[in-house]
Order: structure tokens, then sequence, then C-alpha cells
């Protein structure tokens, strides 16, 4: 089958979405399918600045204007259209003759610009743009959730919708495992002030604020007396805010911020971590819970939907907006109570997101949306 995926725009820096992509096209091609990756040009952005100021209105035009032609050329020449990233529904043409499946991530913007709270607010033009990926997602044949939270939303909003939904998790978009003790040590020497035999908590992802940074490092001040660890943020740098929250908590000294980790350096901490916190208050499925259980690191998350579902009950799970059961959390793990139960339930769970069968399922999901074009 020639399968035509979409990618995400290279200035944008969706590094997430860009791994979803790559995760989809080596799967598909080892499972023996013609499959080809396009994305949209950085035509008039070639140096790639970040999309602030004046580049993220070129980099609408180089999206929004100059991309589609292209993109349209080339799905053309397919047998399935697969969006990898739902918020670029919009190059869901209104009428095509090769059918389009969209994976439908989250709608968390898509709700934000409803005026539903989801910690992502939208702007006037924020509101027209969500409205046209909905409009996009209406188009598409089918479309693909991550979770069945997000399978909930997409009921409810995509009113009317003729296509067909249906839930298709995420995989591990890199072979996560348990690392001798050794090649761990290796793996953080580089990584100051973090060592595998001193004990931290480790947060995974950006600095949205939907992604709670603020209730960690609460937590982490709230057993500061009774728990000697560190906290160890892998993803974005922490913002002025949080540093100046940490340093009038007393626990700015316990902050270590890891920046663009790689996957074997993110492998490595999270196989020495005491646990991984995932506070979030919004999400669409949670990536970095799954990650963590491959390695053998207990996951203290929130209790939010889809958190439950993706973790498999095999993670401790406390309201988002309580930092203090965080904070037992943390010191229940680190008197090893539960501790091993946690590690393998999690291995066990982590094991159903495979990639293989990820892949099978868009496959069938391909023969059925072709076989009805």
């Amino acid at each position: 089958m020639r399968v035509l995926l979409i990618g995400n725009y290279g200035p944008d820096r969706q590094q997430s979405m860009h791994r979803y992509a790559q995760l989809m096209l080596q799967g598909l091609t080892e499972a023996a399918h013609e499959v080809t990756l396009a994305t949209p040009r950085a035509v008039l952005n070639s140096a790639r600045h970040p999309p602030t100021g004046i580049w993220k209105w070129i980099g609408y035009v180089d999206k929004l204007v100059l991309a589609p032609r292209e993109l349209a050329a080339a799905a053309a020449r397919a047998d399935v259209v697969h969006v990898c990233d739902h918020s670029n529904a919009v190059y869901v043409p209104r009428s095509a003759r090769t059918p389009y499946i969209v994976t439908c991530h989250d709608l968390l913007a898509v709700r934000g610009a409803l005026g539903e709270d989801t910690d992502c607010p939208a702007t006037f033009t924020g509101r027209q743009l969500q409205r046209e990926i909905l409009s996009g997602l209406k188009r598409a044949d089918a479309v693909a959730c991550v979770s069945n939270a997000t399978l909930k939303d997409a009921r409810r909003l995509l009113n009317g919708y003729a296509g067909a939904l249906h839930v298709v998790p995420n995989a591990l978009n890199y072979p996560y495992r348990r690392l001798e003790p050794a090649e761990t040590r290796r793996r953080l020497a580089s990584v100051p002030r973090v060592e595998a035999g001193s004990p931290y908590v480790l947060q995974v992802g950006s600095g949205l604020r939907r992604k709670n940074r603020e209730c960690t490092i609460r937590a982490v001040a709230s057993i500061a007396s009774s728990w000697p660890g560190n906290v160890v943020f892998a993803g974005q740098p922490l913002d002025p805010a949080l540093v100046g929250l940490a340093t009038s908590l007393g626990v700015a000294h316990r902050l270590i911020e890891v920046p663009h980790a790689s996957d074997a350096l993110l492998e490595g901490l999270y196989n020495a971590a005491l646990a991984l916190i995932f506070p979030s208050r919004f999400e669409g499925f949670g990536w970095p819970i799954i990650e963590a259980q491959a390695c053998g690191c207990p996951v203290i998350g929130s209790d939010r939907d889809p958190f439950p579902e993706v973790s498999g009950g095999a993670a401790t799970l406390c309201d988002a907006d309580d930092a203090a059961a965080f904070g037992r959390a943390i010191l229940a793990l680190a008197n090893d109570r539960h501790r091993a139960g946690l590690v393998r339930r999690g291995l066990d769970n982590a094991a159903r997101f495979d990639r293989r069968a990820m892949i099978d399922r868009f496959v069938a999901l391909y023969a059925q949306v072709a076989g009805s074009a």
C-alpha cells in the first residue's frame, strides 16, 4: 500500500509530533509498505526561526498558503493519506479521491478555543485556526484517537461526523528498557549533579502550564525536611517564575535542568530515578508514563483522564492540585513501600504499547477506508 504521511512544519519545533511521524515512518517501512513522509516546507522561513513574533506569521504563510498545493500533489500519488497530527487537519481537502486519516492526539486547543478550561487559552486568530482544524477533522474519512479520553472529546466535538472514529494508542517511540547499573552510570556521567546513586524524581516534558511543574516543586518542598533528594526537569528550561517559586520555598538548590535530552540520556534518567512525576492537568495520552514504566521507573501521576487508562493501574495517582499528596507518594516510594510491585506492573503495562501492534491497527484502518473510498 502506498501511504503518504503528513508531518509537522520544522520551525514549529514540535518534538513529540516529529517523533510520532518518525515512529509511523519506521513502522510502516518495516511492514513493507511504500511510505513517504511529507512536511510543509520552510520556504519563507528557510533559516528556521522559532515561531515567535513576525516569524509566527511567516510560518502561517508557509503552512497555510504555500504548503497545501504541494501536499495535495503528493496525496494524488498515494492510496491513503495519514495526517500524523490533528493540528494539520487543515490539509484534509473538501473533496478528494484519496482517503484521509487523521491521528487526533488531543482536542485541548480546540476546547480552549471554545471557551473550555484546558490551560490552552486562544487568541482571536487562534480561535479561527482551531475552528478550521475542527472542520478538517470532520472532512477526514477516519479519525484515530490516541486514548479513550480523546475519543470521548472527539465524539462530543465532532457533532454529526460521518467518518469512522477509532482508538489507536500510541506506541513507544524508542525501545526504552531497563539498563545495567554500569550503563546507567555511564550515560549520566556527563550530567552535572545527577548521579545514579543520588535520589531524585524526574519530570519530563515542556514548560506549558498544563504540565503543572509548579506542583512538582511544591511537592518536593512539602517533604524537604524528610527527603534529601532533588528534582530533575528534562525538557524546556524552567521559566523565571518557577525558579522564583522554588527560591521562595527554599528548594531552588534541588532543581536540576536537563534540556534537550537525547533518547539515550532520557533512558538513563528514567532508570536511575526514584520515580517519574507526572502531575499534568490535561493530556491526550502521556508518553512519559509508558516510557518510565518500560525502564522500571515507578510513576506518580495525576488522576485525571487519560492517565488511569494509559498507566494501566500500575501507577500512584494523585489529585493534580494536591502537591502534598504527590509529596507523600514520593516519601512512600523512598521508603520502598509498594515500589517493587509498581515496577513489575509497570513493565507489564508498557509492553502493551508495542509499535507493531499500533502499525497493524493502522494498516487495517487504511484498508477499511481505501476499500470504502
